[in-house]
């Protein structure tokens, strides 16, 4: 058993915050790594990147799939910017590149991925949806990860698709945004039917609560293997394993 104490700031931390141009950064990235050695200037939260790890070689992609842009700080993520929409100009940036502290990417949280075929367009890689690349497609909800824009969802992320750009969210979480057709905007949402500590939402093994912040602090009493994340917006998210 652990005890919790979740405050105001905690809203803007963990594995299912929301960034976008509503609700842009309130935290700083924890624990992060390098990819590997080969790629160690990309950086991730950790998890992420061992749950990464483990679906590149649950699909032996070797060198077929490589790393392009993991976690940005809010300096790199401004250069991003400034640089795109000086070369590219402001319909293209705005569709592929998001504002300094609304990119998920200052989250450790994302990563940019591509397929190896020689040269690579740092802000629109290539991922098509076949062979390997679809392989990890099909297999990232597995391992905790989304596809996170979409084209049938640009209108509520305000993004254009983006086939290259993955998202850690955990598992569960990852299992059921794929299965409903959720982006991470309507996956937030639609937990808000689900307030602790009556109505969880059952998954398999899990129940997952919603608990909304009422401007006080909320002190939770919890198994070893549970889990709290802010969603960004108004509250937090409580996963529990084993119920």
């Amino acid at each position: 058993m652990k005890s919790i104490l979740l405050q105001k700031e905690d809203i803007g931390k963990g594995s299912l915050v929301l960034i976008n141009s509503c609700h842009i950064l309130n935290s700083k990235a924890e624990d992060l790594v390098s990819f590997n050695e080969k790629f160690h200037d990309i950086r991730l939260n950790r998890t992420a990147r061992n749950a990464l790890s483990f679906l590149l070689n649950d699909i032996a992609s070797e060198d077929k799939i490589i790393p392009v842009s993991g976690y940005r700080t809010l300096k790199e993520q401004k250069e991003i910017y400034n640089t795109s929409f000086l070369e590219n100009g402001k319909e293209y940036t705005q569709k592929y590149v998001a504002l300094p502290n609304a990119s998920e990417h200052q989250t450790g949280l994302a990563i940019d991925l591509a397929f190896n075929e020689g040269d690579i367009d740092f802000i629109c890689p290539r991922f098509p949806y076949y062979g390997i690349c679809q392989d990890f497609r099909n297999r990232a909800p597995n391992y905790g990860f989304i596809e996170r824009y979409q084209d049938k969802k640009k209108k509520i992320t305000k993004i254009a698709k983006e086939e290259w750009h993955f998202r850690y969210v955990g598992y569960p979480h990852s299992k059921i945004i794929t299965e409903k057709d959720f982006c991470l905007e309507e996956y937030i949402d639609f937990l808000k039917k689900f307030v602790y500590p009556d109505h969880p939402l059952q998954f398999e093994e899990y129940q997952i609560f919603y608990l909304p912040y009422h401007g006080e602090d909320i002190c939770l009493k919890l198994e070893e293997n549970d889990t709290v994340s802010g969603n960004n917006v108004d509250g937090f998210l409580l996963t529990m394993k084993g119920k």
